[in-house]
Formats: C-alpha cells, structure tokens, sequence
C-alpha cells in the first residue's frame, strides 16, 4: 500500500498533466503592468477603440509566448503613459481565441507566436514591423505617422548612432580614429538632405574613419549644446584621438566631398564680424548709459528703440528704422529717433523696465511718456513723430475676453471638469499662429454649448509658469493640442477639423453616443 503522502503528490501530479492537456495556458502565471490592459471581449475592444486613439495590441499565440514581450512592454506603457495605450490579446485562452477569430487575427502563425498591431482614431492602423527596440517603440507610439528613426535605416548601418550624453563620453575616450559627429534634429529639412551623402560617406570610409550620428534637439542634451556652441542643426563637429578640433561646415556635401575633406581637415574659414550698429554711419543716435539723460535733456522729442544685436525683429526693423531717422533729420521740431544696446547698457534699460526686444519709447521734455510698440514700418514712426499721441490700448489676451471658454490653470484644472461629462481642451501657447486662427472658432463652439452644464471647451495657455508641468502631463509636444476629458479623466485626443463645425460635430457626436447608450439600457429593461 502506498504512503497517504506519495498519493496525495500523485493526485496533484495527475490533475496538473490534466490541466495541462485541457488547458496548456492555465498553469502559466503571468505578472503585467497594470498600465497593459488585457482584452477578451470584443466590446470592451470596441470600447478601448473608441475611447482611445493611439493604441498599440500585441496578440499572442499563448500567455507563455507573450511573457518576454509583456515584460518589455511594460516600461514601453510607462514611458507613453498618457500619450498611448498598450493592450494584450491572448489568443490561446477560450475567449481571446474567439476574440481573434473575429478580428482574423492569427499571431500563431508568426515565428515568435505574436503580432504587435497598431490602431488609430478607432480603426486599425498598422502592423508594427519597425525594430523591437525601447527607442523605436518610443518614438513610433509619440508619433505613428513620423518617419523612422535614423538608424532604422538600413542605410545608415555603418553611422554610429549615439543614444545619450554618457555614451557620448565615453565613445570619445575610446576612439583613437578620426571621427565626424553630426548633431542633428529629427525634423531638421538640412540634416534630412545630408544625411543620404553621410550614409555613403561612413560606409566607403568604414574602418579608417568614424562617421557618427547624434539627435541633440531634446532640452537633456542643453549642456552638450553649450558646451559645442550648437546654435542650429546640423552640426557636424571633427574629432581627432577623442579631442574636439573644428566644424565641418559643407552642408551640401556629396559622400566624396566629405571622404576628400576628411583626407585633410581644414577648419572653416572665419566669417568677418558683424559690425556694431553703433559703429555703422547711421541717422540714428546711439545712447548709452553715460549719455542717455543728458542726451533726452537737450531733444525734447525723442523715440527710443532698445534693442538687442540677436534679435530678430530688431534686425527686421532697423532699416525702417534709419529710414525715418533720415526723414525726421531733415525736417526741424519734429523730434529724432535713438538707439540703445540693452545688452551692453543695461542700467538704462533696467531703469525703464525693458524685458523684451525691440521696446520703442517716447520720450518728452525728459520724461517717459508712452511706450509704443506699434510703430515698426518707416511710415508709421514719422506720421506718429508729427503728432505723437498715446498709443491704441493692447488687445486683450484670449483669457481677457469674455466667453464661454473656461481658462484653466494649474491645480484648478482637474477640479474644474470632473463634474464635466465631456470637456474638450485646447493647450495652446499665445504666439502660435495656427492657435490665434483656431481661437475664434473654439471660441463660438463653446458659446453653442454655454447652456449644457454637462459641456465644457477649456484652453491652457502652456507658456505661463503655472501651466507648464501640466501640459507636460497631459502629453502636450506641439500646439494647438486638443484632449478630450470624461469628468476629468483624459479619454481621448480630437484630431479633426480646426473649425467650428468640427468642434461643435465632435461634442454633438459624444452627445448623441450617451443617448444612443440610455435608449439601450431602457429597451433591455
């Protein structure tokens, strides 16, 4: 008779192997991110489709063919948290079987036993077949419609592609050949025409120069961008035994033109430097800090232009500038036009609050009189020099205004909409463009709806202090970006038509969703 012990082990060795048979994927014990949403219905499918915009599904064979997948997709759901979703569909248990026999989806036929499909805006998308990389999975879920990365090129397989700042380091303590670096961004339209001749270049060069990539445009690599004097893109830098020497700077350059000048590095040639505007023979009276009271007590009509040598629409605006200076000289008691350098004469410029560039002021009998910052065009500054007079009231910001826009900040902003069924959000900055086109329309959808409590448009202007970690948050890369909320929580992103029929047809449509649900729940009652 056997032990009462060895039995008892023999019986749960049996219904195991039984388990097994009937079941292969029962035994197998699987720990995901709460973050992956695990699938099995084909509503709660719909539902996530619907709710969701950018989606990433792997389909599996079996949970034991998922388990190393779901792993690395678990820190990939993390990093996109807000921004995508990540789901699992197992298609080796009783309902995800019938699930993908429905969605004629068959990862077993695939050599790892999974698929990685992508679905956008509710509809699929696209296969993933972009490299299983942290970096590539990334950069496609930021952007599904974007270009690959550089090194997903299959051309650029000989150009040594550079992750992060510490890799940086220590490849240049270790690389004893001579070495070109390129600092690009991925958007950059002159690193894009390069980068072809590069390719070449580090392929036909391969073994006897080193030809590397670097994307430095994201705000970690600030200290490298200073360090190297990177004012734009690209920014192809020399090396020799590890030790920076020069820039190269042929930008048009074919893969032989950069082999020849590899042969023999010649630094760029320096440009001439620019010439002061002060320095320059001009109308226009240069103050500085020594002589500005002075100067203002002997004219008793003046307009100042503080201004800075990199500004751009400081530059833009001299010409019109000198132009009136000439006009008003030649004409008496009609005031004259002067210049500071702010950025040499700061004491003046602190004295009269100047923080940003150009600052035009108006200057009579030694007092500040008005601040005039619609004079740029020629035209314009001598009419208003016959007859200066204070300047038109600046137009009201956005969030000024009165509307039924609620302007959101901060900590106030996910205690405004919980109580919202559905909120549409535009995160805006007040210097973009296409958002100054767009406030109009977003503006009279929000009076449309100002009588439905459960409806609300909000804006976020993203550039105030308060505002910023928020849209950070909210996955907020470009602007305008348009979030959908439901009682505060983000369900979606609206990608559609920048009009007011576009806002007023996609809340009408959420709308009509719930009352298509409540007609539901009454019929089966």
């Amino acid at each position: 008779m056997a032990p009462a012990g060895r039995c008892c082990w023999e019986r749960k060795m049996l219904l195991s192997l039984l388990l097994l048979i009937i079941c292969p994927s029962c035994l197998i014990s699987i720990k995901i991110s709460p973050l992956i949403e695990k699938i099995d219905d084909h509503k709660d499918f719909k539902k996530l489709l619907r709710t969701r915009n950018n989606v990433l599904v792997l389909y599996s064979k079996s949970a034991s063919a998922a388990e190393q997948q779901l792993k690395f997709l678990s820190n990939i759901a993390q990093d996109v948290k807000g921004r995508a979703t990540v789901s699992w569909i197992d298609c080796g248990d009783a309902e995800g079987r019938k699930l993908c026999k429905k969605l004629k989806v068959d990862p077993s036929k695939k050599p790892n036993g999974v698929e990685l499909l992508h679905y956008k805006d509710g509809t699929f998308h696209t296969e993933y077949n972009r490299p299983n990389t942290h970096k590539s999975l990334i950069a496609f879920l930021k952007d599904p419609e974007g270009a690959p990365l550089w090194e997903e090129n299959p051309d650029a397989k000989d150009v040594v592609h550079i992750d992060n700042e510490k890799d940086f380091r220590k490849f240049l303590k270790r690389e004893d050949r001579p070495l070109l670096l390129m600092f690009y961004a991925p958007w950059c339209g002159v690193c894009k025409r390069l980068m072809p001749s590069y390719q070449q270049a580090a392929a036909n060069l391969k073994g006897s120069y080193v030809l590397a990539g670097m994307n430095i445009h994201p705000p970690e690599f600030d200290r490298l961008k200073e360090e190297y004097s990177v004012k734009g893109y690209p920014t192809v830098l020399y090396f020799e035994k590890g030790k920076y020497m020069f820039n190269f700077e042929k930008y048009g350059a074919s893969a032989q033109d950069i082999a020849d000048w590899l042969k023999n590095p010649q630094a760029p040639t320096p440009e001439a430097p620019e010439v002061a505007w002060s320095e320059t023979d001009n109308p226009v009276y240069h103050l500085t800090d020594a002589d500005f009271d002075q100067f203002l007590a002997e004219h008793p009509s003046v307009l100042v232009m503080f201004y800075a040598p990199w500004c751009g629409h400081c530059k833009k605006m001299k010409p019109d500038y000198e132009k009136a200076a000439e006009t008003l000289h030649a004409e008496s008691g009609a005031g004259v036009l002067a210049a500071v350098d702010s950025t040499v004469h700061r004491a003046v410029s602190e004295k009269f609050k100047v923080t940003g560039f150009p600052t035009v002021k108006y200057f009579e009998n030694g007092e500040e009189k008005y601040t005039v910052p619609h004079l740029r065009t020629e035209q314009k500054i001598v009419e208003w020099m016959h007859n200066p007079e204070a300047p038109p009231p600046p137009e009201l910001s956005w969030d000024e205004k009165p509307s039924s826009v609620l302007h959101l900040v901060g900590d106030e902003f996910r205690e405004a909409l919980k109580k919202k069924k559905h909120s549409l959000v535009m995160f805006y900055a007040p210097w973009c463009p296409h958002c100054k086109s767009t406030i109009p329309d977003f503006t009279t959808a929000a009076d449309t709806f100002k009588e439905d409590r459960k409806i609300a448009y909000g804006a976020v202007d993203c550039t105030k202090e308060k505002n910023q970690e928020l849209c950070k948050q909210e996955g907020v890369e470009g602007f305008p970006t348009y979030n959908c909320y439901n009682y505060g929580k983000f369900s979606e992103k609206y990608s559609g038509e920048r009009t007011e029929s576009g806002f007023i047809g996609f809340v009408k449509s959420l709308r009509e969703k719930d009352q298509s649900k409540l007609g539901k729940k009454k019929d089966e009652l």
